[in-house]
């Protein structure tokens, strides 16, 4: 008799609609300043445009927020992005801290 095949555990196991996408990104067409865009609530009359805006800067910083919160963590980006657009010098690692729980995997 053969042993039971192994069980994967995880404490929180996320779905694509559990979490929402983003980008900072610094706008090098127009103003200079650093912007986001939530790349999953995009709607389809403004998905082309913002994608393309997102491309067309300079990457900052990718990743994902859980759903669960997400507006206490979009408060603590526009936070960052005001901190950028005043000439605080930030890097990424500085976003990760200080979104903490918020980031999902």
């Amino acid at each position: 008799m053969r042993p039971p095949p192994p069980v994967i555990t995880s404490e929180i196991m996320l779905f694509e609609a559990d979490k929402v996408m983003f980008e900072i990104y610094r706008e090098t067409e127009y103003t200079g300043r650093y912007r986001v865009v939530y790349f999953t609530e995009l709607q389809d009359h403004n998905k082309e445009s913002e994608i393309n805006h997102a491309l067309a800067g300079e990457h900052f910083y990718d990743g994902f927020i859980k759903n669960y919160k997400k507006d206490e963590a979009k408060q603590i980006i526009e936070v960052i992005l005001a901190r950028l657009n005043n000439g605080e010098r930030l890097d990424p690692h500085d976003v990760e801290r200080a979104l903490g729980d918020h980031v999902a995997g």
